[in-house]
């Protein structure tokens, strides 16, 4: 195994966003494999490289790393995004969690039949401007981080998730003038402003053409 790091996933977004966002706040250069035949999902797992039949897969620092939680929080610790001790490491995982609740929301949309697509968006809405944005936003009133005196990955996960929101509801963050502000600073990070530019390694939205290349990628998974 080579010292790159290697993403093998889809040409979407899916889990394997959230990690390479980590990776590209940290600095770190990855190249991607993107699977586009079951073959490939195969021989992934004839060799022994997917632990538990499941993609993403990431092979950094000599491993293949399966289950996207444990890759970020492996991505989050080795490279001073994770909090200084466990106190700040716990709220830290409560506020990535609460963000990527919502990100899986969003995702599972395109997996929703075309009748229910408005009640489903109504829940994703509801959820973010009752319960969800109201706790960050009171987090970032006290600090310019969500936790602790730097930056961690509940930031870089919860910056995500509301670019996510407001590609489906532009104007949700109207009435939350902390994250607003959370936002600027975020976007004047250098290795953010760079994964935001055109042609970064940032993937636009799941599509129909992304599902259909899973599905037959993963073909199992939808007997």
């Amino acid at each position: 195994m080579s010292g790159k790091v290697v993403l093998y996933y889809f040409d979407g977004r899916g889990k394997m966003e959230s990690i390479r966002w980590l990776l590209a706040v940290a600095g770190v250069e990855f190249e991607e494999v993107f699977l586009t035949t079951r073959a490939q999902y195969e021989k992934l797992v004839n060799d022994g490289a997917l632990l538990f039949h499941q993609v993403p897969l990431v092979e950094m620092d000599g491993m293949k790393l399966v289950q996207s939680k444990a890759i970020m929080n492996y991505i989050a610790g080795k490279y001073n995004l994770y909090g200084k001790d466990l106190k700040e490491r716990v709220m830290i995982d409560m506020y990535a969690e609460a963000a990527r609740d919502i990100m899986d929301m969003i995702m599972m949309l395109l997996f929703t039949q075309p009748e229910n697509k408005k009640s489903e968006l109504e829940k994703v809405q509801v959820k973010a401007k009752v319960r969800t944005l109201p706790a960050f936003e009171k987090a970032l009133g006290a600090s310019q981080f969500l936790v602790g005196n730097q930056l961690s990955c509940a930031d870089v996960n919860f910056f995500e998730a509301s670019l996510m929101l407001e590609e489906e509801f532009p104007t949700i963050l109207s009435s939350f003038p902390n994250i607003q502000a959370f936002q600027k600073r975020m976007k004047a990070i250098p290795a953010i402003n760079k994964f935001l530019q055109p042609g970064s390694q940032r993937k636009p939205p799941l599509d129909e053409v992304i599902i259909k290349t899973a599905k037959e990628v993963l073909s199992h998974l939808f007997k």
